[in-house]
């Protein structure tokens, strides 16, 4: 079974091998002198220090790992090969609520870079999968728990 593509952007990819580099450079060695402190403690049955050390060891190489497979799976979208017609991944988008009329700037990117509070949503979110494909002027609907929300295509920036 192949592995899973990690759809990034280079902004995104570069976060993740900083995010990679500082665990492999940082937070090993500091794990490594707690759970090195916590020993010469004595008794390691009975040592929560030690335990909490080794705990976070164990989620810092999981996360190394899934780092590791994101970045040698990524699949990079290069901002200058976005299509200004068409919204795809790495797309600016502005909507219009119809219903609200309000306005909402998002870009669309892969799930591992989504960051609602950013403005950076999922192209497999409910609106970013809805709007993938759409044109300036197309109006789209998504299905919600409050119910149905329509949105139109402003501009793709």
């Amino acid at each position: 079974m192949g592995e899973k593509e990690t759809i990034i952007t280079t902004e995104g990819l570069r976060q993740l091998e900083k995010e990679l580099e500082n665990l492999k450079t940082v937070k090993r060695r500091e794990v490594a002198e707690r759970i090195k402190q916590a020993i010469e403690f004595g008794d390691i049955s009975e040592n929560s220090e030690y335990e909490d050390a080794k705990n976070e060891q164990a989620f810092i190489e999981g996360r190394i790992s899934v780092l590791n497979q994101m970045i040698s799976n990524a699949k990079v979208i290069e901002e200058e090969n976005v299509d200004k017609n068409v919204v795809s991944l790495g797309s600016t988008v502005l909507i219009k609520d119809l219903e609200f009329n309000e306005e909402f700037k998002y870009t669309i990117v892969g799930s591992v870079e989504a960051d609602p509070d950013a403005n950076k949503i999922s192209n497999e979110s409910p609106v970013g999968s809805a709007i993938l494909g759409k044109k300036r002027g197309d109006i789209v609907e998504i299905d919600a728990p409050a119910g149905k929300i329509r949105y139109e295509i402003i501009d793709i920036l």
